[in-house]
């Protein structure tokens, strides 16, 4: 009998931090973001200008662990969380080590969406989702291979989760999500009727 063999596997590390010690984090965090964002001026100015559908802090702090508490407990979890991953993913360090590179609140609005888009010199990358409205978006990532697929037919619509060509993933409020960084993803529409809230963050080899 014919035998198939799976190569190069994209994985996905998910875990749900609203439950056990974490859960009371999660909440504490959701209210530090949301604050946070309305005293950031630099940031809402820079979302302005750039047409991001709500707020975030990317491009205006880099401190969140020295502005709140809650920020400083949870790369302790992040860290551990990517480390587990690493493991997944048979990673030869070579002695070197996982370091949080950058972490920034993301305020998605009704209506809103960003475009796909990879995060450029990290190793992992991912996002632990604080506050998920009814309908609010999933994360949707795109098959690595798709530049090269030339002539190939599109996928059935009820294709294997591992044949399709993008795949969504839907979160809820607690939801930590990582990848490689090389993955192509994006964010469509919001259709929920308030803000998801959300904290991103990328992991560097050091």
């Amino acid at each position: 009998m014919a035998r198939v063999q799976e190569l190069f596997v994209t994985q996905i590390y998910r875990e749900e931090l609203q439950r056990g010690q974490t859960s009371a984090l999660i909440q504490e965090l959701d209210e530090a973001a949301r604050e946070i964002s309305t005293q950031d001026r630099a940031g809402q100015a820079w979302a302005k200008a750039n047409d991001y559908p709500g707020y975030t802090s990317y491009a205006s702090l880099n401190d969140l662990p020295d502005r709140h508490s809650a920020f400083g407990d949870l790369v302790g979890v992040l860290d551990r969380h990517a480390n587990a991953f690493a493991k997944v993913l048979e990673f030869d360090l070579d002695g070197k080590r996982l370091t949080l590179d950058s972490l920034w609140i993301n305020v998605l609005k009704p209506g809103g969406h960003h475009t796909a888009h990879i995060h450029p010199h990290s190793v992992i990358s991912g996002t632990l989702y604080l506050a998920v409205p009814k309908d609010a978006s999933a994360i949707k990532y795109e098959d690595p291979r798709l530049p090269m697929f030339m002539a190939a037919p599109p996928r059935k619509a009820s294709a294997k989760e591992k044949n399709k060509t993008f795949v969504a993933v839907a979160p809820t409020t607690g939801t930590l999500l990582l990848w490689e960084s090389w993955l192509r993803h994006e964010v469509p529409i919001n259709h929920a009727k308030a803000e998801r809230v959300s904290v991103s963050f990328n992991y560097r080899l050091d």
